[in-house]
């Protein structure tokens, strides 16, 4: 298993991608270009190789990404894989969560994605925002294969790997390379009153090797995107019609998620994203079983939103603020309807790792990975007068979360008393990380330019967590091993403060603290040499993040407000998993559960007992249970040579059996779990040269409410069902040269995941190496 108005610039880089390929294959007809040197792989070993970790795993290799993956940025590598779903707005979005088997695309803490043991995912929050992976950190040329692992059921990992741990390992050249990959998108849009095009391109280069034991890496990436409208203005049509308000045209009779009828006024965040990433990464072999490795990641984000009215006066004048009739009802609009989804976002982050490996395969190795991700620079600029005032300036808000950040740091040591091939293998190790949340907001009287002014909100707080661990591979015989760990945590929240000024707020939180142990076990029976059955049991404990307990959101006369009692969630999960291996292929079923003990996620309910003010917040769901089983296969040369075809298919029943705080929730679905998921890749191979790929991925509908009352999906905030066709032709032109032309969603299937999501999309590459 796989295993806007759109630029000038983009229409180049598509005619890059695409032109040389037919000039390069003309002329390496009759020319003997001399081959690449062999690139060995010698990064440190994938972790079912180096941990004999027990959890269910699926791989995707570099070879398969070029061939049949349309991969702009890394995280496109996973669309395949079985389960997951990534939610990816547009080429270089930097919200962009994963979704799992039991965990859905606001819960960004319940999986771990980490690029050769340095953690890339952001437990600063766990939401489909800010708290998404750093996948920038590692580009898709480095990359030698990406493992997913299914389950809470290694001690290696925190309680954050309750849904996934997907792993990306990089490789190592052995000599001097270079590279240069540029790539272009070209995206056709319709929705309501908005008819365009909105192109990217992406430029990638990479100068890499090794000599006298030091390897180097340092690449580069600039991508200058435009998206399609992120929002939609609408306006909830008042319960009895009025003559009152200017007459207006252009708007659009629809209905909200919730059924009730709406009034479509235009589109908004309409996003122009200009990104940097560069990236140094130095390795040392002391000896050739000892590694020093230090990465420096570099992120540079400029994001300008804009927004597009529907509605006009007699005039023909567009409107986006005022009180206006439309089929007969006055509708009075804010301005904040269509200026909330108009901003400036303005980031710098930098990220650092050291680690230091031993890969003797005797009978001691060891391992330390300490890494810093810094907020150096953020911040976001949004208008709070009206428009079209605010295309210009005026009053507005800046959020600074300047100083947000995190530390980890992770010792191994893996002890092999008999030898690699011996009855025991066992790990341990202890963990560290520490994270800080400050995310001031300030009023200022020019939001494209101006200072920060009056204080208008505040959140800040810290979280901590001290652990060790333990693990023990014993093969009891040669064809029955047992893996049995367990981990021990100490956790930690404090300094938490909030602050706001409308509506009025300013208290210290209290300190919390909270040990939990997890415990593991695994056993796995080869039944013959084609069969392999497993049972997986683990407890995960998942501590709350520093900005579900302390971060306060004011919008309006609302009041997100911070919960600094809430609880761990605690996961009990189990697996029963069925392999058998086929000639060239291989087909697997698993059966899954987890009873989900004091789920944190957002509902509405009174803060005070008693109160009939209701508030959103992250609250602790007395109990979830979600079953579910997945069933993957894979076969090459089926039916003829060079023809591969690999799926998968899950379901899952996930609902709420106890929640007091609201009682209509009991029964109901769990919020953003698809009861259905399932995945189809062909691929044909006519030569060695090319591959051709038609791939297909579906998601049925998810609920977005705790109680299950968003009835209509297909509109802005409703979550659709969806079936997305993808398509690639692939060639290596020679062993330099490779182009690629592919299209995302070619039937162009219009859906809602929340946001209005991408229509058909043709992508356009050619990679040189140098």
């Amino acid at each position: 298993m796989m295993s806007r108005h759109c630029s000038k610039w983009a229409r180049a880089a598509l005619a890059a991608a695409c032109a040389p390929a037919f000039a390069v294959a003309q002329q390496a007809a009759d020319a003997d270009l001399p081959s690449l040197p062999p690139v060995t792989v010698t990064a440190t070993p994938n972790p079912l190789e180096r941990d004999l970790l027990p959890s269910t795993t699926e791989s995707v290799t570099s070879m398969e990404m070029a061939e049949k993956i349309n991969v702009m940025n890394v995280e496109d590598a996973l669309r395949y894989m079985p389960s997951l779903i990534v939610r990816k707005r547009h080429f270089g979005d930097t919200q962009d969560p994963v979704a799992t088997r039991t965990s859905g695309l606001g819960q960004s803490a319940r999986s771990l994605v980490y690029g050769d043991g340095v953690l890339l995912s952001a437990l600063i929050g766990n939401n489909n925002t800010f708290a998404t992976p750093r996948w920038g950190m590692v580009t898709p040329e480095e990359i030698s294969r990406i493992d997913v692992l299914y389950g809470p059921f290694a001690a290696a990992y925190p309680g954050n790997s309750m849904g996934a741990v997907i792993e990306m390992t990089t490789r190592r050249p052995r000599e001097f390379e270079a590279g240069i990959d540029v790539s272009g998108a070209w995206q056709t849009f319709k929705l309501y009153g908005t008819n365009d095009n909105y192109g990217t391109y992406q430029v990638n280069a990479y100068v890499a090797g090794q000599s006298n034991g030091l390897g180097w890496w340092l690449s580069g990436n600039h991508l200058d995107s435009h998206s399609q409208p992120l929002g939609i203005a609408t306006v909830t049509r008042p319960t009895n019609p009025s003559a009152a308000g200017t007459p207006i045209a252009g708007a659009y009779a629809d209905q909200n998620r919730l059924g009730a009828p709406i009034a479509v006024l235009g589109a908004t965040g309409f996003e122009h994203q200009v990104q940097d990433n560069a990236k140094v990464k130095l390795t040392y072999d002391f000896t050739s079983d000892v590694r020093l490795t230090y990465l420096l990641g570099y992120f540079q984000h400029d994001n300008n939103a804009s927004a597009q009215s529907y509605i006009t006066d007699a005039a023909g004048t567009p409107l986006y603020a005022g009180s206006f009739n439309f089929d007969g009802y006055n509708y009075v609009v804010a301005p904040s309807v269509f200026s909330n989804g108009v901003y400036r976002a303005e980031q710098e982050h930098l990220m650092q790792a050291l680690s230091l490996r031993t890969s003797t395969g005797g009978q001691w190795d060891g391992e330390a990975i300490v890494s810093y991700y810094d907020y150096q620079k953020d911040l976001l600029r949004v208008p709070t007068v009206a428009l079209p005032t605010g295309f210009n300036g005026g009053a507005g808000s800046i959020t600074n979360m300047a100083g947000t950040g995190w530390a980890n740091a992770d010792a191994k040591g893996y002890w092999r008393p008999e030898g690699i091939s011996g009855t025991h293998q066992v790990s341990f190790g202890v963990h560290y990380d520490l994270y800080k949340l400050e995310s001031p907001r300030y009023n200022t009287l020019d939001w494209i330019s101006g200072g920060q002014d009056v204080l208008a909100a505040n959140s800040l707080g810290k979280t901590r967590t001290f652990a060790i661990w333990a693990q023990d591979v014993w093969r009891l015989d040669p064809r029955l091993r047992a893996t049995l760990g367990g981990r021990y945590e100490w956790w930690k929240a404090y300094d938490g403060f909030n602050y706001s000024l409308v509506p009025p707020l300013d208290v210290e939180q209290p300190s919390v603290s909270v040990s939990r142990f997890s415990p593991k076990a695994s056993l796995a029976w080869d039944v013959s040499e084609n069969w392999l059955a497993t049972a997986s049991l683990g407890v995960a404990n998942r501590f709350p993040t520093v900005t579900e307990l302390y971060q306060a959101i004011a919008t309006g006369p609302t009041l997100t407000v911070p919960n600094p009692n809430l609880k761990p969630e605690h996961a009990l999960s189990g697996e029963l998993a069925v392999e058998r291996a086929l000639n060239k292929g291989r087909i697997r079923l698993s059966y899954f559960q987890e009873n989900l003990n004091d789920a944190l996620i957002a509902q509405t309910a009174p803060l005070v007992p008693g109160s009939t003010q209701l508030f959103n917040y992250v609250q602790n769901i007395d109990k979830i249970e979600s079953r579910g089983a997945e069933l993957v296969a894979q076969k090459s040369d089926l039916f003829f040579e060079g023809f591969d075809l690999s799926g998968s298919v899950t379901f899952v029943n996930s609902r709420i059996l106890e929640d007091p705080p609201n009682p209509a929730a009991v029964g109901k679905r769990t919020p953003n779990i698809p009861e259905w998921k399932w995945t189809v890749v062909a691929t044909y191979r006519p030569t060695e040269q090319v591959a051709a790929t038609i791939a297909a991925r579906h998601s049925s509908r998810v609920w977005a409410t705790i109680d299950n009352t968003d009835v209509y999906t297909h509109t802005y905030q409703g979550f659709d069902s969806f079936l997305v066709l993808d398509a690639r032709v692939y060639y290596q032109i020679d062993p330099r040269v490779s182009a690629a032309i592919g299209v995302d969603n070619f039937a162009n299937s219009r859906y809602y995941l929340f946001h209005p999501f991408p229509q058909q999309t043709w992508i356009a590459e050619i990679k040189v190496a140098l």
